[in-house]
């Protein structure tokens, strides 16, 4: 059976060559890197800060005369650092009541280890606009008078953070460096209060570094460096601190920084410590990076791996092979990267939304599409993925795409999307039963969804829950 309206044979023809470069082998760092971008942003970091990170960490490994296995744990570690980041999306908008990347992008460049920059930083970004008065209510509300608020959200990142990390196959050097990322060197970092040399070295360089990178990108190097001496025995190991002092003045790598700053999607000339993946290696990162997306939001629990699931049953009721099959799967695990890049205040916003959040929201398959297309060889699953709101009518987003330019791959996605989107529970209802899932899906049928493919899919046996993943 095939879907209505199939894109005629040059609009399959101008995709070929995208399917074709699928098959160029990657890197862990290659994808690792472009994925990272979805981190940035999620931590309310200009795209690239990862990266970046990456540049600074690795100069100081070079300075300590780390071995490669340890140069190569903290390359992964510096691009998978912010992993659990989308963990704790919720609790710094519920605890501040305001945009959470702002604020996590704000508490970046405050001492939040020091107890008077912690209360001024607070007051400043708790409820925006409100009296502080409103503002002391909603922050004992919300943390109960609890002054570990800080290590509550660190953990849940940190935690997080370490798991994606093994879940992926990395060493465990690769997550602890994740995990204790927020320690700091005489004791009062976050979460558990390692000191000094208990806080393993990988660790301690992502710490240095990260800020580092975060001061330079906003206020200079100059002020970086003002940073570090005045962090210095406090959050930083000073022999770090000595090392990174050595190249202050090396002008070319800190204008290579400038020019990675000034244009993120260049691929900064870093040697590449990571072998080539393994198909099984992608399929284990896209599974990874659903988990972080499904993360973000208390609406999402599991929302990419069952969308991949449909998707997959559509596949394979069409009779695709099983390379088109794990194309659409991965196609669907990573369909809602984008949304990392949309505020909780948004996401969780109980009412209705302005005109201007909608348009926020649309935002999201546009932001999928920048950042998977950055991986080489996933120029066309970028494309597929990015118009999972497209509709047939032309009335989708974000491109407005038409039934003529709609493959079938965007139209599977389309129907699994609008399929979970209705049939999974949500925080705030029910899961509609089946009946009036398939009843809105046959209304819609011909002007936003595929038809043929909502009748594949209606036919499915469900003796086999569809909530289970493939």
């Amino acid at each position: 059976m095939k879907p209505e309206g199939l894109p005629n044979a040059s609009v399959r023809r101008r995709y070929l060559p995208k399917i074709m470069d699928m098959q160029t082998p990657l890197t862990f760092a290659e994808i690792l890197s472009a994925l990272s971008h979805a981190l940035d942003i999620t931590e309310g970091q200009p795209r690239g800060h990862a990266v970046r990170t990456a540049y600074i960490a690795l100069r100081i490994g070079t300075e300590l005369g780390l071995s490669d296995t340890d140069m190569r744990d903290l390359y992964k570690a510096s691009l998978l650092k912010d992993a659990g980041c989308s963990s704790n999306a919720v609790r710094v908008y519920k605890v501040f009541a305001a945009d959470d990347l702002l604020t996590k992008r704000d508490v970046k460049l405050v001492n939040w280890s020091n107890p008077i920059e912690s209360l001024r930083f607070a007051l400043e970004h708790i409820m925006p606009g409100a009296n502080i008065v409103q503002k002391i209510l909603h922050a004992l509300k919300e943390t109960r008078g609890s002054i570990r608020v800080m290590d509550e959200v660190t953990l849940a990142r940190c935690t997080r953070g370490a798991m994606i990390a093994r879940y992926i196959g990395f060493t465990e050097q690769v997550a602890q460096a994740i995990e204790y990322l927020d320690e700091h060197w005489d004791g009062k970092g976050s979460p558990y209060k390692l000191k000094g040399e208990q806080i393993p070295l990988l660790a301690r360089i992502l710490c240095l570094c990260q800020t580092m990178e975060v001061f330079a990108t906003t206020f200079g190097v100059d002020a970086a460096y003002e940073m570090l001496h005045q962090r210095n025995r406090s959050w930083f190991d000073p022999e770090l601190v000595r090392l990174a002092c050595s190249f202050q003045y090396d002008r070319a790598f800190w204008a290579l920084h400038a020019e990675m700053v000034h244009n993120p999607d260049m691929a900064p000339p870093m040697p590449d410590f990571t072998r080539q993946v393994l198909p099984a290696d992608v399929d284990r990162v896209c599974e990874a990076f659903a988990m972080i997306v499904d993360a973000k939001s208390s609406f999402t629990a599991e929302h990419s791996r069952r969308v991949a699931h449909y998707a997959v049953q559509l596949a394979n009721a069409l009779g695709w092979d099983a390379e088109r099959m794990n194309f659409i799967y991965r196609a669907g695990l990573l369909h809602d990267i984008g949304k990392l890049g949309v505020s909780n205040a948004i996401l969780e916003k109980p009412g209705r939304l302005t005109d201007e959040e909608f348009a926020a929201i649309r935002r999201h398959p546009q932001y999928t599409y920048e950042i998977l297309r950055r991986v080489r060889s996933f120029a066309w699953l970028a494309e597929v993925a990015g118009a999972h709101h497209e509709r047939l009518d032309g009335r989708g987003y974000w491109r407005g795409l038409t039934a003529e330019q709609l493959t079938t791959e965007m139209r599977i996605l389309a129907v699994a999307d609008v399929f979970d989107a209705l049939s999974a529970e949500r925080p705030y209802r029910p899961a509609l039963p089946m009946e009036k899932v398939f009843d809105i899906m046959e209304r819609e049928s011909g002007t936003a969804l595929d038809g043929e493919l909502v009748q594949i899919l209606k036919s499915i046996p469900k003796e086999v829950p569809l909530s289970q993943a493939a």
